[in-house]
Order: C-alpha cells, then sequence, then structure tokens
C-alpha cells in the first residue's frame, strides 16, 4: 500500500452487526472529509480481501487504523466511535478543522501573525506599514497558508483604499451565498475560510 494521503480505513465483514451498525456514521465521515486533498476515509471488505486484512494484522470486525502520510504499517484507532469522535481525532492527525456538520471551523484559513496586523490596521497611523508587515508574512508561507495569506493582503488593500464599510457588506454577501445552498462543496470551504478571515477586520 502506497500512502501519498492521510487514510483512515474500516476493515470490514458485510455479516459484521457492528459493521452494519458503524456504516451510517463512516458514510457520514466520508462526506466531511471529501474535500480535503490530504485525507481520505476508505473501506475495505477485509471478509472479501482477506490477504488485505491479514497483512494489517485484522482478526476482528470493525477494525479501523490510520495510515498517515509517513507510516505505511498505520496504527490502531482505539477510540469512541461517535462522529464527533473520529472528526476530532482526523483534525488532530492531519491538521484539518472540520466540525460534524462538514463545515470548516471559525479558525480555518487563520493565520495568527496576520490576525495581529489586522488588529492593529484600524488605528495604525500607518496603514501602508502594516500592508508591508502582512506581504513580509506571507512571503515567508507556502502552499495552503500562503493562499490564505493572500486573501488577508487582499482584503488588507482593499480596506485601505475603501475603509472599512466593505468588511460588513462583504461579510453579508458571503453568508448569504453560504446559506442559499446552492453553491458546491469546494466554493462553501472557500466562502467560510474568507469569511473567517473577514471577521478579523471588524
Amino acid at each position: 500500500m502506497i500512502i501519498k494521503k492521510n487514510v483512515l480505513v474500516e476493515f470490514y465483514a458485510p455479516w459484521c452487526g457492528h459493521c452494519k451498525k458503524l456504516a451510517p456514521t463512516w458514510e457520514k465521515l466520508a462526506n466531511i472529509y471529501k474535500n480535503e486533498e490530504d485525507v481520505v476515509v476508505a473501506n475495505i471488505d477485509a471478509d472479501k480481501y482477506g490477504d488485505v486484512g491479514g497483512r494489517f494484522g485484522v482478526s476482528g470486525f470493525p477494525t479501523i487504523k490510520f495510515f498517515p502520510k509517513d507510516n505505511k504499517e498505520g496504527v490502531a484507532y482505539e477510540g469512541a466511535r461517535e462522529l464527533s469522535d473520529f472528526v476530532k481525532y482526523l483534525n488532530e492527525k492531519t491538521g484539518t478543522k472540520r466540525s460534524d456538520s462538514g463545515r470548516l471551523e471559525e479558525s480555518a484559513g487563520r493565520i495568527s501573525q496576520l490576525d495581529s496586523i489586522v488588529s492593529n490596521l484600524l488605528s495604525s497611523k500607518s496603514k501602508e506599514e502594516e500592508l508591508k508587515k502582512a506581504e513580509v508574512v506571507a512571503k515567508s508561507l507556502s502552499g495552503t497558508d500562503k493562499k490564505n495569506a493572500d486573501t488577508y493582503i487582499t482584503y488588507i488593500k482593499a480596506v485601505i483604499k475603501k475603509g472599512n464599510t466593505l468588511v460588513e457588506s462583504e461579510l453579508q454577501r458571503l453568508a448569504k451565498m453560504l446559506d442559499s445552498g446552492s453553491v458546491t462543496g469546494s466554493k462553501v470551504d472557500e466562502f467560510t475560510i474568507r469569511k473567517n478571515i473577514l471577521s478579523q477586520f471588524k
């Protein structure tokens, strides 16, 4: 098994009563993480594919194992089996920020250094100086953090140019789109992160 992502696997058997009981929860869990690039929630019929189960020491059902990117042998999941328990576990192990509803938490997308700069922005005598500080922070980041930092920069520039009145109107616009139920899962994540960042400008 070549692991390029963080994978939580349920090894199950179709005849297993505990597996049948867990199935709806497992399906909800998979849906919660379906938009996460580095996290997969999977299940394997270890009765049908006994060689796979045997390789990973599966002797009872359901057996749940977590396979981090850097551990091909996996580690046994020994926590409770409510949806919230699995969500908490995956968030802790993978750095994701999901809630039981599937939405991102309020801290998702936030960067503490930039939050500090934003808190000083409105009262600062030199808003351009605060922008420069934010740009320095953004340049030091990579990946998703860099993308989120760029969102901070965009909003800082907008506030400098147009004032803080745009914050409330933009928050209302984002909230309206999120509540519409007409946007895709990936867009829901994108708009939630924007809302989380923009909330720091209030």
